[in-house]
C-alpha cells in the first residue's frame, strides 16, 4: 500500500477507525481472490463485536441481578432487563453513526475505553484481594473447590508483583501522555477534553464514594472501622487451622475414591456412598 500510494509505510494507516474499515479493506483489495477474504474479515468483525457485546452485557446484567435478587431473581425479569437494557444502548448508539459521530467514537474509545483506568481498577482490586480479603483466604477457597492448595507464587504476585507492575504503568501513562487528536491531526475543542476525563473518571470515581460512604456509616473510632471494613463480612475469623485443611483433604481423597458414574455399566449405589463419606464436625470456634 505504501509503495503504491508513494508514502512512508508510517503514514499508510493510523489507529481508530479508519484502520479496520478503511486500512484493511484496502488491502485486502489488494490479495489474491479478494472477495473471500474481504467476507473473512467482515465476518471476524461481526463476530469480534457480538462476542465483546455478549461479555459486556453479562458482567452488566448479572451485576443487577446480584444486587437486587429479590425482584431480579423471578421469570422473565432477566429476559425483560436485556431487552431493556439493549434497546437503551442500541438507541444511544444511533448518535455514532452521524456526520460527526466518528469524533464522538474516538472520544469515547480513547477516554472511555483508556488503559488507565482499566490499571487503577485492577491495582485496587489485587489490593483488595491480596491484602484486605487476604491471600490465604483465597488459597482456602481454591483448595475448597479443587482439593489443591496454590503455591506461595500466587501470593506473591497478587500482594507485590500485580501491583507493583500496575502502579508503574499507572505513572508512565501520565508521563507519556499525549492529548486526542483528529486523523487529520487536527486538536479537539477544550470542551471535548474535558468531556473525555469526566467519561475516565466516571469509571474510577465510584470507588472512592463507595469506601468513604462505608466508612462514614460504620460505627466505632476511626480504628475500629479499619478494622471492620478491612475484613470479609461472611468470614471474619480468619484463615484455615491445620484440622480444618487436613478434613478438607480427608473428604476431597474420599471423594476420588468414588467409582465412575459415566460408564454405560456402573453400578452407582448412592446410599452406600452417602453413608462412606466421612461426617464433618465444625471446629470449636465456628460452633
Amino acid at each position: 500500500m505504501a509503495k503504491k500510494q508513494g508514502i512512508p509505510i508510517e503514514k499508510v494507516v493510523t489507529s481508530g477507525a479508519g484502520l479496520a474499515f478503511i486500512a484493511f479493506p484496502q488491502a485486502v483489495a489488494m490479495m489474491p481472490v479478494p472477495q473471500l477474504w474481504a467476507a473473512c474479515f467482515f465476518i471476524m468483525l461481526i463476530l469480534l463485536g457480538l462476542d465483546s457485546a455478549f461479555s459486556g452485557l453479562e458482567t452488566i446484567i448479572s451485576s443487577m441481578i446480584d444486587m437486587f435478587p429479590g425482584q431480579m431473581r423471578r421469570p422473565w425479569r432477566r429476559e425483560i432487563l436485556l431487552v431493556v437494557f439493549s434497546s437503551f444502548t442500541f438507541l444511544l448508539q444511533i448518535l455514532l453513526t452521524t456526520q460527526g459521530g466518528v469524533y464522538q467514537f474516538e472520544l469515547i474509545d480513547y477516554y472511555g475505553a483508556n488503559g488507565i483506568c482499566l490499571l487503577c481498577v485492577s491495582l485496587v482490586q489485587c489490593v483488595a484481594v491480596g491484602w484486605a480479603f487476604g491471600a490465604e483466604r483465597i488459597h482456602d477457597a481454591l483448595e475448597d473447590m479443587t482439593g489443591q492448595r496454590p503455591g506461595v507464587f500466587y501470593t506473591v504476585c497478587w500482594r507485590y508483583v500485580t501491583p507493583l507492575i500496575c502502579t508503574v504503568c499507572f505513572i508512565g501513562f501520565f508521563l507519556d501522555f499525549q492529548p486526542l487528536k483528529t486523523s487529520d491531526g487536527s486538536v479537539y475543542p477544550n470542551w471535548a477534553y474535558n468531556l473525555g476525563w469526566a467519561i475516565a473518571i466516571s469509571c474510577v470515581v465510584p470507588i472512592p464514594i463507595s469506601a468513604v460512604s462505608k466508612f462514614y456509616f460504620t460505627e466505632g473510632s476511626f480504628r475500629q472501622r479499619l478494622l471492620v471494613l478491612w475484613r470479609p463480612v461472611s468470614d471474619p475469623v480468619g484463615r484455615k487451622t491445620k484440622e480444618e485443611r487436613s478434613l478438607n483433604e480427608t473428604e476431597m481423597k474420599s471423594l476420588s475414591a468414588f467409582p465412575d458414574m459415566s460408564g454405560a455399566g456402573a453400578d452407582w449405589d448412592f446410599k452406600s456412598a452417602r453413608d462412606s463419606r466421612p461426617t464433618r464436625v465444625l471446629p470449636s470456634k465456628y460452633r
